[in-house]
């Protein structure tokens, strides 16, 4: 093929329309991948709307890329790829080798970090091109438009858990059972955690409980959810996986002794929480930025060892303005995913 569709902005904010462009040939250290399937994740927003620095229009965004290596670049065969093989490329889009985190091996932290969507086209398209160090393999049991969300959500979530102080047997709270929350939920259960899921409203206790969570907690009860968690022992580790500091914030006297707040829902406003909460108990509030490819690898294959799977809407890529739009608002209950075929 001569030339290939993306959905691009050309403005801050602006809608999505398709164009056509020429299909570009992979650089030395790079592959091309022919996207199937693209996940529409809420941080998308920040390059939509401009809101990070060095966002360049028109603008193709999407980093929960699902496809299929058609062409290497010059040295990209040395590093075990081929072509046909099945790929991700998640919100760690390749990293620059040389920075102070990179030197000491915590590429996800990179200075220079190459996000899909930010320092390279992303899969709002039928064709991208991607270094080989984004590039994580796709288990056959995975479909595309599965593989695609668990290269940002997935990863984000399963190496919040897996990094997290908490061991088999520890009781771990999941705050939110959104986008993220749905599946922080299925592999905290299959990680051996005893499970809570916290929520809002008590409509959610009996899809919490088919997503594994032994105890339900709804936070808008008369019991303030720090002393619901309490009274089941204490959480060894919270996963806040929602947007809202407010709500995060409450979670904190529900820690056990040296227990854990893991923040990975992006909120502008300041977590409130004082110095005494944390000394109290040797807490710890950290922070938790996704995962590298082998870490995105890592997910899909536990995912497909233990029946994990995304809860998805699946759209043509042409309907792309529309599913971002649904996202946004909130319709999408769990993940909005774009497909070319």
């Amino acid at each position: 093929m001569s030339a290939y569709t993306v959905a691009q902005v050309t403005e801050a904010g602006g809608p999505f329309e398709l164009v056509e462009r020429e299909v570009p040939e992979p650089g030395p250290g790079h592959v091309r991948i022919a996207v199937e399937a693209c996940g529409i994740c809420h941080s998308d927003a920040l390059f939509v709307d401009g809101a990070l620095p060095g966002v360049r229009f028109p603008l193709v965004p999407g980093h929960e890329i699902a496809g299929r290596i058609d062409a290497l670049g010059a040295g990209a065969a040395e590093y075990g790829w081929q072509v046909g093989d099945r790929v991700t490329v998640g919100w760690f889009g390749g990293s620059c080798h040389h920075c102070t985190a990179c030197r000491q091996g915590d590429f996800i932290v990179c200075e220079h970090l190459k996000v899909p969507g930010w320092a390279y086209d992303g899969g709002f398209a039928e064709r991208t091109v991607a270094p080989v160090d984004a590039l994580a393999r796709i288990p056959d049991a995975l479909a595309a438009s599965d593989a695609g969300p668990m290269a940002c959500a997935g990863v984000t979530v399963f190496n919040g858990l897996r990094r997290s102080a908490a061991r088999p047997g520890d009781l771990v709270a999941v705050l939110g059972v959104g986008g993220l929350g749905h599946l922080a939920v299925q592999y905290a259960a299959a990680m051996g955690f005893e499970t809570a899921a916290i929520a809002r409203g008590a409509d959610k206790a009996e899809f919490a409980a088919r997503l594994g969570a032994r105890h339900y907690v709804d936070s808008t009860a008369d019991t303030p959810v720090a002393e619901a968690l309490q009274a089941l022992g204490g959480a060894k580790v919270v996963l806040a996986t929602v947007g809202h500091s407010a709500a995060v914030s409450e979670t904190v006297d529900g820690l056990t002794h040296r227990g854990e707040l893991v923040v990975i829902g992006v909120s502008p406003e300041p977590l409130a929480i004082s110095p005494l909460q944390l000394i109290t108990g040797a807490k710890v509030v950290r922070g938790h930025p996704s995962g590298t490819a082998e870490d995105v690898q890592d997910t899909l294959e536990f995912s497909a060892l233990h029946g994990i799977r995304p809860m998805t809407e699946v759209v043509a890529l042409a309907e792309a303005d529309a599913a971002y739009r649904r996202m946004l608002s909130g319709a999408a209950r769990f993940r909005m995913v774009l497909t070319t075929t």
